[in-house]
């Protein structure tokens, strides 16, 4: 239900906005492109109707290079670029990676996947899992040298490897450059399940809460990986460290079943990516982008299901999408006057603004059950105020005139109010 008031005085202090094209930019997904069951031209069909704008990949599988580019062309998607999960092919990797690059495709490098899970062999010594994990650290060193000293490659950045709280020994994987000066990453990198034995069940500000960058987090979050290792609790960053370390999510999501229904699948996912940008998390992947058919306990964390029928997360992120589309480039976002007074902490708000300088104020509810009502006072009439709801469409459900204030009734979702005319 959406509501619109009367003025609510006192005029609200400016708030700075974030450019659209940034929040945009940072949808991902995790898909296998043209394998697994996965076919190039239905993987191009939904990365363009989700609007995703970039992709988990790399080396693993041997996809074909000419399928990336592919790809990259028929929608823009980047790659973030990975050995895979046992992989240390160094050189294979940095030269696929060159092709990317000199096609305008590679977003970033990223470690090896899950080293816990995987071990692998560098230089003909085997690390991860519960041997010494000094071969993934070196892996790790001598990628980002190698990355930042290679004349194509240089101006792109790279991730950490994902899990390195579980390292054995101390091989310092939890800094991005080590006290004694070894550089790893430019970026941590972290796989935030929204779901957790620590934190099984739906409640009030799950997403919010996953995206958490602290020791609040009961996720397996950027403490446990960057401030205290989770396995043998080596000290990394301190708590206010941490809130500022440029990071990335390359897996994260939520399998569908028991309590976790489709509609709560679909929704989960669209607060997870706000509360993630929100937060200061400059990349988020879901995993999945459809369902693998090939691999036990993954068959429910698509948005698409494994014959490409779309779940609700599918239509509710196209929506999204649509609605705060931006493709331009704008140099410096402008500020907005609007508040939320007495903001219930279950409603969080983001400000956007796009190319055209017209401005978007995503209001997003986080409460398992029941409803909050917030008003959002903008201080003086606005020419013409439309409200969208992602979950019901493209279309505004209202449109104002003249308003001085908007009164929306949250739940568990985003709507979009938008503010003047594009």
């Amino acid at each position: 239900m959406l509501l619109l008031g009367p003025s609510l005085p006192p005029v609200p202090d400016k708030v700075q906005a974030e450019r659209a094209v940034d929040f945009l930019n940072s949808l991902g997904a995790n898909s296998s492109i043209s394998q697994r069951g996965e076919a190039l031209d239905q993987t191009i069909k939904c990365v363009r109707y989700l609007g995703l704008r970039w992709l988990r990949s790399g080396i693993e599988g041997n996809i074909p290079m000419a399928d990336f580019l592919e790809l990259h062309t028929q929608t823009g998607v980047r790659f973030s670029w990975c050995p895979g999960s046992g992989g240390s092919d160094l050189p294979k990797l940095l030269e696929t990676g060159r092709h990317l690059s000199k096609a305008s495709a590679l977003l970033a490098f990223e470690g090896p996947n899950e080293p816990n899970n995987w071990t692998i062999t560098y230089k003909g010594e085997k690390g991860g899992g519960q041997l010494s994990w000094a071969p993934v650290a070196n892996f790790q060193r001598d990628m980002y040298a190698a990355v930042k000293s290679d004349p194509i490659l240089k101006n792109t950045p790279v991730w950490g490897i994902s899990e390195d709280g579980a390292e054995t020994d101390n091989v310092g994987l939890q800094f991005l450059e080590t006290p004694n000066g070894s550089s790893y990453s430019d970026y941590a990198n972290v796989h935030n399940y929204i779901y957790h034995p620590n934190s099984p069940n739906p409640e009030d500000n799950k997403t919010w809460n996953a995206a958490d960058p602290t020791q609040a987090c009961r996720v397996d979050g950027l403490y446990g990986e960057y401030g205290v290792t989770w396995a043998h609790h080596y000290p990394g960053y301190s708590g206010s460290q941490l809130v500022n370390l440029p990071r990335v999510t390359t897996e994260t999501g939520t399998t569908i079943g028991g309590a976790i229904t489709e509609e709560m699948h679909g929704k989960n996912l669209l607060t997870m990516y706000l509360d993630q940008f929100k937060r200061g998390w400059s990349f988020t992947a879901v995993y999945l982008l459809r369902d693998r058919s090939d691999e036990a306990g993954n068959q429910q964390f698509g948005f698409y299901k494994p014959d490409y029928t779309p779940r609700k997360a599918a239509l509710y992120l196209h929506n999204l999408t649509t609605i705060l589309a931006d493709t331009g480039s704008l140099i410096s976002p402008g500020s907005l006057r609007y508040a939320i007074p007495s903001e219930p902490p279950t409603v969080h708000d983001l400000l956007l603004q796009r190319s055209d300088r017209s401005f978007a104020l995503v209001v997003w509810g986080e409460r398992l059950s029941g409803t909050d009502k917030v008003t959002v006072n903008l201080g003086q009439p606005v020419k013409r105020v439309q409200v969208f709801d992602p979950t019901a469409g493209t279309d505004a459900v209202e449109t104002q005139n003249g308003v001085p204030s908007v009164s929306l009734i949250l739940s568990d979702h985003p709507v979009v109010v938008t503010f003047g005319s594009r």
